[in-house]
């Protein structure tokens, strides 16, 4: 899409920055919990389950993942890591003319207060302890941007706030509960998670470098990346095994179809290794999460 097809600070060009097709990935998670949280409230006395709470868990996550991609928007533009000139990945908004600076921090602050005022009546289902999660999720939406991608710590923090979270803390506030099984199944979903940040890492590796950006992928290389790209999905689904030990057998065996889409775009990253034509493997490996987020939940839900 041409910059001068987008009206500065219009419909569209916000729309663009809030980046739409992240917002799967925000709720893979989300739906995870709520699936293991629904099966297992059938074991308690009068289910449990509220569903008020279920769209408050995946209305705050949408609107943090907005709230991220504003912050990464415009911090990124202001230390200068996205260029227009020489950017390789989708267009952004800030660096683009599309959005002013002024506008996006008043958007900033305004996702920020709404993800808070979303976030606190969840206080009332999981107790006091949801407002300090609720600070973490905005302290480090601006930490990941700000410094702790530039240090390589951006895939901690997404298997950390895309995974162990958003799964363990969904599932507590509907039960009061959380257990080992639990965490070890928001770990293999904040791993499907990071392949995302991972391919997107690989296409900037250059630039990164330049800027003195040390993400994972700047560290450890081009071939070790690629590797850990394929390795972490496959283990994700190799730790789904331990949802046979619940009695979800769909849980473990439908993941295999995400499985084929992720080896279909590993091999495709291999091949076209350098480039904006790495773009096409970012959209798809945004597919692959959601695939993966569907057939665990439907195997869940299923079993």
């Amino acid at each position: 899409m041409k910059s001068n097809e987008i009206m500065k600070d219009s419909m569209k060009a916000w729309i663009l920055a809030a980046r739409p097709k992240t917002l799967s990935g925000a709720a893979v998670p989300v739906m995870i919990g709520l699936a293991l949280a629904f099966k297992d409230s059938t074991g308690y006395e009068g289910n449990p389950f509220n569903w008020v709470a279920a769209i408050n868990c995946l209305l705050f996550a949408w609107v943090m993942q907005i709230d991220a991609n504003f912050i990464n928007d415009f911090f990124d533009y202001a230390k200068g890591t996205d260029d227009a000139a020489t950017r390789l990945g989708p267009r952004r908004a800030c660096a683009q003319g599309w959005v002013s600076v002024d506008r996006m921090k008043h958007a900033i602050a305004l996702t920020t207060c709404l993800a808070c005022i979303i976030g606190l009546p969840l206080i009332l289902y999981g107790g006091m302890e949801m407002l300090l999660i609720g600070i973490l999720c905005v302290a480090f939406c601006f930490l990941y941007t700000t410094h702790l991608s530039y240090i390589g710590l951006g895939d901690v923090l997404v298997v950390v706030f895309f995974g162990i979270i958003p799964v363990c803390i969904t599932y507590y506030i509907q039960l009061h509960t959380c257990n080992t099984f639990i965490f070890l199944m928001s770990l293999a979903c904040g791993m499907v998670v990071d392949t995302l940040l991972i391919v997107n890492n690989f296409r900037d590796r250059d630039t990164d470098k330049d800027v003195g950006k040390t993400t994972l992928v700047v560290k450890i290389g081009e071939k070790a990346s690629l590797q850990l790209y394929l390795a972490i999905g496959w283990g994700a689904c190799v730790m789904g095994i331990a949802y046979l030990t619940h009695g979800y057998f769909l849980a473990t065996v439908l993941p295999i179809v995400y499985l084929v889409f992720h080896n279909y775009t590993y091999l495709r990253i291999k091949r076209i290794s350098r480039g904006k034509a790495l773009n096409i493997c970012l959209g798809e490996t945004a597919r692959n999460i959601f695939i993966y987020g569907a057939m665990v939940t439907i195997g869940i839900l299923l079993s």
